[in-house]
Formats: C-alpha cells, sequence, structure tokens
C-alpha cells in the first residue's frame, strides 16, 4: 500500500480492488440521514449526502454492520485533518504505525460540486492517482476537515496547481470558517459536521507520535440517528 501525498505533508492510506455493490441501505434523493460519531473527547453529528448515493450507502452499511466500533483516529494533523476508519486499528498496540487498513474493494469517486472541503467536512481517503487515476474511494476509512482560513490569492494559486474552480460561494467560506481546497473534486466529500466542530479541533491538536498517530488513544463509535434526533438539524 503506497502512501497519498497531496502537498508536502498529506498522506492518506486506503485498500484497493473492486466495488461491490450493497443492497442494504438505498439513499433516496428526498431521505436525510444523519449519524452520530461518539469519540473519547466528544461527539459529533453528521449529515450525509444524498448527492454521493454509493459513498453513502457504502458508510451506512458500515456503520449498521458496527464496523466502526472501537476503532481509532490514527492519523491527526492540526490545521488539516483527522483520519479513521483502519480497522488494524481496533485494539492497536502502542505505537503502531496505522493506515493500511480495509475492506477489499473501493468505491467509486462521486464529485458534486455543492459538496467542498469547508471546516467540518467528511470524505473518504484514497489511494494516489499514480495507482487510482479514477480516484476511487477506500472502502472504509475517512478523514474530516478541520483546515484553516485562506486568502484569495492563496485560492489563486490552488486553481493553477490543481486545475479546479473554487467558487465565490465556496472562497467565502474559506476565507471565513476555513477548509482545505486544495482538495475539492479530487476526494469524495459526502457529508458535513452539523454539531460538535470543537471535537475536531481538540482530535486534531492531540499529542501524537512522528507518524500523526494520537499518543492517546481516541476511540470512535458511530450510530445512525433516528428522525426524533436530528430533525432539530434540518
Amino acid at each position: 500500500m503506497k502512501n497519498l501525498y497531496f502537498l508536502i505533508f498529506l498522506v492518506f492510506f486506503a485498500s484497493c480492488s473492486v466495488f461491490k455493490k450493497t443492497n442494504q441501505q438505498s439513499i433516496a434523493a428526498n431521505q436525510p440521514h444523519f449519524v452520530k460519531i461518539e469519540t473519547d473527547s466528544g461527539t459529533m453529528v453528521v449529515r450525509l449526502s444524498n448527492k454521493t448515493p454509493k459513498t453513502t450507502a457504502n458508510f451506512l452499511k458500515l456503520v449498521n454492520n458496527h464496523f466502526y466500533d472501537g476503532l481509532l483516529f490514527h492519523r491527526v494533523i492540526k490545521g488539516f485533518m483527522i483520519q479513521g476508519g483502519d480497522p488494524d486499528s481496533k485494539n492497536a498496540a502502542a505505537g503502531k504505525m496505522l493506515g493500511e487498513g480495509g475492506l477489499k474493494y473501493t468505491v467509486p469517486a462521486e464529485f458534486d460540486t455543492s459538496l467542498f472541503h469547508q471546516k467540518g467536512a467528511i470524505a473518504m481517503a484514497r489511494e494516489s492517482d499514480d495507482v487510482n487515476p479514477k480516484k476511487a474511494s477506500s472502502s472504509t476509512q475517512f478523514y474530516i476537515v478541520e483546515g484553516r482560513t485562506f486568502t484569495n490569492n492563496e485560492m489563486d494559486k490552488i486553481e493553477e496547481k490543481f486545475k479546479i474552480l473554487i467558487p465565490e460561494s465556496h472562497r467565502s467560506v474559506y476565507r471565513s470558517v476555513g477548509g482545505a481546497p486544495f482538495l475539492d473534486m479530487n476526494y469524495t466529500v459526502f457529508g458535513q459536521v452539523v454539531d460538535g466542530l470543537a471535537v475536531i479541533d481538540k482530535i486534531a491538536h492531540a499529542a501524537k507520535d512522528k507518524n500523526n498517530r494520537p499518543l492517546t488513544d481516541i476511540h470512535m463509535k458511530i450510530s445512525t440517528m433516528k428522525k426524533k434526533d436530528f430533525k432539530k438539524y434540518l
């Protein structure tokens, strides 16, 4: 498994194979889906997108099968993102390098211009373009953006370097709230944290080792939410 480099400091790991269709979960365009991510550092509420049906269905299938329960946020980078979903992280020995685990399939990329890497965006990790030119997503590993604010000049340079367009509606968010615009239209964003942004900050700022693994394990438990619990976020 090769490291995924995106800028000097960006590394993601994922597994690869072919996407296996699932019939366990269908995504209706008018049906909202929310999940609760409980961690040792607090709880986040995430609204999943219906514009990424394959990615969202795969994620919900794993959540409903309790796949993520007990896994770690194994890679954290202050001012950038927190990453988890490696099955090898469950009960992993202290100091073990993580990030190469996953199930033996990938999920096709699903890009939508309305879904971008603002603070709190949840997206799937993947392997690098040289071995993954179609930008297919990891079966299990995801990241949540902490990011930072960007100036218009910085975003102009990102547009030129990565051959992407950052519309003004996104720029205003990147200037005020922050995010990671250099990832847009390259990784599948499939949801947004709607409650618990401070939890992202707390995890991202945790003390870590040379592999960006927190020195104190940060576990996760992810569960779907019922409408009575998420309707206040609609």
